[in-house]
């Protein structure tokens, strides 16, 4: 289960992280001293226009921050049953390193605007999810 406990760790920090990419757009967008100053004049009404990408890239890291409460909730769920035997932990290591990975090509490829490949790469992070669950609910 450390390998599953590994991953879990890594796609925090991931998600931490991934907003660096838009937050940095911002600052050269709408310059240092405005975005100390938190927002610029008449903000939200009116926002400096930001680039396509990282308007994709604020989208890709919402996206994995409302994927990861059910990623933490199968893995930990997982690590606590006490009845998940050898194969079953392997399982939902790969599995959680496939998770970790897919959401790294999801925000590769949603940052750099891809087509058809978006969505393929997210149900695979999904799949993800629903097999180390489903792994956790048998070993109940």
């Amino acid at each position: 289960m450390e390998t599953a406990l590994y991953y879990l760790a890594l796609s925090g920090l991931l998600t931490v992280l991934l907003w660096t990419p838009y937050i940095a757009a911002r600052l050269f967008g709408w310059g240092l001293g405005t975005f100390l100053n938190n927002y610029p004049e008449g903000f939200p009404a009116k926002t400096p226009e930001q680039p396509l990408w990282a308007a994709r890239a604020q989208r890709a890291h919402l996206n994995l921050v409302e994927t990861m409460p059910a990623f933490i909730a199968v893995v930990v769920a997982a690590a606590l049953t006490p009845k998940v035997d050898a194969a079953s932990a392997a399982t939902i290591a790969a599995w959680a390193q496939i998770f970790f990975f897919a959401r790294i090509a999801h925000a590769i490829v949603y940052i750099a605007g891809i087509p058809f490949l978006r969505t393929p790469v997210y149900l695979v992070s999904w799949l993800a999810i629903l097999t180390i669950g489903f792994q956790a609910a048998l070993a109940i």
